[in-house]
């Protein structure tokens, strides 16, 4: 979600949106240390490779939620100061 689609999103739909991201925070964790287990394991077991590589990807794209949930705050404290 862009930043100018924050804009356009109503204060309900924005802590509607928080909420949603905020429930999957215990999910991603597990999932980021499973890949990351996968990847040293691999790491150990194969040398390094593309099953080395390939979990830290889809690390990158847990850990993005966190800047969506950043940037969904800094929308709301915006509004809340206006």
């Amino acid at each position: 979600m862009k930043t100018e689609d924050l804009k356009t999103l109503s204060d309900q739909e924005l802590e509607q949106e928080l909420k949603k991201l905020n429930s999957n925070k215990t999910l991603h964790a597990v999932l980021i240390g499973v890949f990351i287990g996968v990847a040293v394991y691999s790491a150990v077991k194969n040398g390094f490779g593309f099953f080395t590589f390939f979990p830290l990807f889809f690390v990158y794209i847990l850990l993005d939620s966190k800047k969506k949930i950043k940037r969904i705050n800094e929308e709301i404290h915006f509004r809340n100061s206006k």
